[in-house]
């Protein structure tokens, strides 16, 4: 039977970079794979992009609305057969579209690897990321380090250079939104206290 599996990590833990290995490993056993990404993520457009500068074309964009799983029986009937499917940015998807995922694993018996974040810059679940956490078969935390060198946790926002705790959860386009990966200690001094809008004591 095959499985759900969820690899998460903060931002700039190499999660893309994770996801374009292990295509090329089953691609370099004569396996095809087939890759996707919610079409929230406009970076790159319809490309998976890794930090190291290696880019490749998804398979298929997932729309908000759209059945992940008749995305998937589209594309797999028109080239045949399939190994496993890679999602980048898996935090995008719906819940619908993660039980999708579990559904193509269990019943198609074919192996979804989901890459993604956990939580936003307020420290709060995207809904896919919830989902994928409560129904993934395989847990499995992707590291990065914060600037202090502890390991980061949380995904910082940062609008002209400066640190922000409010706004849309999603904001990807605009040369003024960056993000910085941090420890909870850093993020704590950087919000001034503040986690998911509330103020921690201590």
């Amino acid at each position: 039977m095959a499985k759900l599996y969820f690899r998460y990590g903060a931002m700039n833990s190499g999660k893309s970079t994770a996801l374009l290995q292990a295509a090329y490993n089953y691609e370099e056993r004569g396996h095809r794979v087939l890759i996707a990404k919610p079409s929230t993520d406009t970076r790159g457009d319809h490309q998976i992009v890794s930090r190291l500068g290696v880019t490749r074309e998804v398979d298929f964009l997932v729309d908000a609305g759209a059945s992940l799983r008749d995305e998937f029986e589209t594309r797999r009937a028109a080239v045949g057969g399939v190994s496993c499917l890679l999602i980048d940015e898996a935090q995008f998807l719906t819940r619908a579209q993660v039980d999708d995922a579990l559904r193509i694993a269990l019943v198609d018996n074919v192996p979804v690897l989901a890459y993604g974040i956990r939580t936003d810059f307020l420290t709060e679940a995207f809904p896919g990321s919830a989902r994928l956490l409560e129904v993934a078969h395989s847990l499995e935390e992707l590291k990065t380090i914060c600037r202090c060198g502890r390991k980061a946790i949380f995904n910082s926002r940062l609008v002209n250079g400066r640190f922000v705790f409010d706004g849309d959860q999603v904001a990807i386009d605009g040369d003024s939104v960056t993000y910085e990966s941090l420890c909870g200690a850093c993020y704590l001094e950087e919000s001034g206290g503040m986690l998911g809008g509330t103020l921690v004591a201590g």
